[in-house]
């Protein structure tokens, strides 16, 4: 018995080749693993994950790219759901990158994009927090749902990849929780907001972080200036979709 509690407590291991550990030690099951991929990849599932609000979100992000400045588009991590064929399916959005650090992510984008637009994306592996681009390289980049899900030290790493890659003039779109949400249910309710912190052990930390003072501060190491100029609240403040912009 105890072998078999031991080889279920070490089975991310199994993930963790080219993967970064935490990554592989608490998302295995998520992103991963292949009928999860398959499984997550769902609209119904999606939207119960984000209790409802995955239509409005993915709405607003795209509302947001159509005001973007000319120049190629560079979206960090694949995502589930529709966003990624919809701004492959849009000319306009065109140079498109995306770029993942596992393997199963980006074979499962390439099977949603064929059906769009099969050459309109430029697909590559690669980890968020060391970007193979060079400096000044993307008009936009676009991160959808991906800091909440990183450690601290991570999460500074990849900030200091967007700032370093966005072009003077460029746009970050980040699409995320809101700050810590004292007010909401989901916050509230002890076992809901245990449930939650639980399945994402990164999300209690970033719900205290102040996103646009650590954009706009490791964006100063570069010689930017990086300042959210919008942002729109979605579920009672518990998601915001927001804008910032370089210069």
């Amino acid at each position: 018995m105890g072998k078999f509690i031991k080889q279920r407590l070490t089975i991310w291991r199994r993930f963790n080749d080219g993967i970064p550990d935490y990554l592989a030690r608490h998302y295995w099951w998520a992103y991963l693993w292949r009928p999860a991929v398959w499984f997550f990849d769902h609209q119904p599932i999606i939207n119960a994950i984000l209790f409802g609000q995955y239509k409005g979100l993915l709405k607003q992000t795209l509302h947001c790219l159509e005001s973007r400045p000319p120049g190629r588009l560079l979206q960090l991590t694949c995502v589930y759901g529709q966003l990624s064929p919809s701004i492959a399916g849009n000319k306009k959005e065109h140079p498109f990158f995306l770029c993942d650090v596992a393997t199963v992510q980006l074979e499962a984008a390439r099977r949603k994009l064929n059906n769009e637009a099969p050459d309109a994306v430029c697909l590559a592996r690669m980890n968020a927090e060391q970007l193979a681009y060079s400096n000044d390289s993307f008009a936009t980049v676009l991160v959808f749902f991906l800091f909440h899900e990183l450690p601290v030290d991570a999460r500074m790493r990849v900030i200091d990849e967007i700032v370093r890659v966005i072009e003077p003039g460029g746009q970050v779109i980040i699409v995320e929780y809101a700050p810590l949400p004292t007010h909401h249910f989901l916050y509230r309710i002890y076992p809901l907001r245990w449930l939650l912190t639980r399945l994402e052990p990164f999300l209690a930390d970033f719900w205290r972080e102040d996103l646009a003072a650590a954009m706009c501060s490791r964006a100063k190491g570069y010689g930017k200036a990086i300042e959210r100029t919008r942002v729109e609240y979605f579920f009672n403040r518990f998601y915001r979709v927001e804008v910032y912009q370089e210069g």
